[in-house]
């Protein structure tokens, strides 16, 4: 999500950092990854105090909701994380995106679903640059699962659309 974030920020001539963590953590501990996408030159890829957090699990939760600004934005899926502890002062977002996505094709574009929850809550980047990005940074092994990636996306962002109507 986050490398499909960075490059669509730089096919619009953002200003990006991606600063992924995923050594062991991806084997089951909390992986994260820190992008920033401006109109102005970034000082630093380090946040302290993200504006947006999007979490995929009970883990990630704990660890990283309590470093999000006052008023920020958190986006979990609550396919996975059930009975979460939420703090009052942000903007929260839960969606089924893990439960969607098995319906789509494949759970694993739960992340893209959720990125389309974002890009739908925020408007800070256009659908086509994150199809785009998709397509480009997709390695050929993986290229079968673009449509379904894709599709996820327009699934969150409808949801999102739906909800506002």
């Amino acid at each position: 999500m986050g490398k499909i974030l960075a490059c669509a920020g730089m096919l619009e001539n953002r200003k990006v950092t991606w600063f992924p963590s995923y050594g062991a953590e991806i084997r089951g501990g909390t992986a994260n990854c820190t992008v920033i996408i401006s109109d102005e030159l970034i000082g630093s890829p380090v946040v302290k105090n993200p504006d947006t957090l999007i979490v995929m699990s009970d883990a990630s939760l704990n660890k990283f909701q309590p470093g999000l600004r006052q008023n920020g934005l958190l986006i979990f899926d609550s396919s996975l994380i059930k009975e979460p502890l939420l703090r009052d002062d942000i903007e929260i977002v839960g969606v089924p995106a893990t439960k969607i996505s098995s319906k789509i094709g494949n759970t694993k574009s739960a992340n893209m679903f959720l990125l389309g929850v974002f890009i739908a809550k925020t408007g800070l980047l256009k659908e086509a640059s994150l199809f785009e990005a998709i397509e480009s940074s997709t390695p050929g092994r993986k290229k079968k699962y673009i449509g379904i990636n894709k599709k996820a996306i327009t699934e969150g962002i409808q949801l999102i659309e739906d909800k506002k109507g």
